[in-house]
């Protein structure tokens, strides 16, 4: 069986993607620096297999333990999914009240975690021949929205990010792309979602609330063998709020 690890897969988008992994035949790695066990047990009560591991994914002694767990349990590392985020503790404000530690954090974890996990897995995959790693961006990139400069210009970052591996993996069989959802209501988290989801819906043609199975269809598309042949691309998933 292929192995998928996901980021941030204890709750949430990531969790989703843990059970639709598992259902799809793929052996799976829960990383979170939450608690994974109900996950795992979700997986294998339904018959999957699946390990957790607690990853700081800003840490690289954390990435590096979490590959090696992977490979060791599993034998490859097939897939990569960087969904992995500082969003729901983010202050939303003014660019220029957002405090430098806020500003910093969210870098640290967006940006050199998604870095130090593809680090990490990265000599697996070259040993292989192959891989998919799938990061996670959002549609503020497109949007500029207001109130989270710091979570929009690191998520743009890894846009940026993707594409340089995407170029510079590609020689080694391991193909590299983003995944861009639109907003996905968390009110548990984030009461302000709640509000902020009725105006997205208005600017969209598909009149409903996006939910973490919308993203379902297209993560499993990239992390199948059908798309072998797509590598360095951004694909939105938005109801269609804005077209590329």
């Amino acid at each position: 069986m292929p192995t998928a690890i996901v980021t941030g897969g204890a709750r949430g988008l990531g969790r989703v993607y843990c059970l639709a992994l598992a259902g799809a035949g793929f052996d799976v790695v829960v990383a979170d620096l939450l608690d994974t066990g109900d996950a795992v047990d979700e997986i294998e009560a339904a018959g999957g297999r699946a390990i957790g591991c607690r990853t700081d994914i800003s840490s690289a002694a954390d990435t590096e333990a979490l590959a090696a767990a992977a490979a060791g349990e599993f034998g490859t590392i097939d897939v990569l999914i960087n969904n992995a985020a500082f969003y729901s503790q983010i202050v939303r404000g003014p660019f220029h009240e957002v405090s430098q530690a806020e500003w910093d954090k969210t870098f640290e974890v967006n940006v050199r975690g998604t870095w130090l996990v593809c680090c990490a897995v990265y000599p697996y995959m070259k040993e292989q021949g192959s891989g998919k790693i799938i990061n996670i961006a959002s549609t503020t990139c497109f949007k500029g929205t207001v109130g989270f400069p710091h979570y929009v210009t690191s998520k743009t970052a890894i846009i940026g990010l993707t594409r340089c591996l995407a170029a510079e993996l590609g020689p080694d069989g391991i193909t590299v792309n983003t995944v861009s959802p639109d907003l996905i209501p968390n009110p548990s988290l984030r009461p302000s979602d709640e509000v902020s989801d009725q105006f997205v819906v208005a600017e969209r043609p598909l009149k409903r609330t996006q939910v973490p199975e919308d993203m379902v269809g297209t993560i499993l598309y990239l992390a199948g063998r059908g798309s072998d042949f797509v590598t360095g691309q951004n694909i939105v998933v938005n109801g269609g709020a804005f077209c590329q």
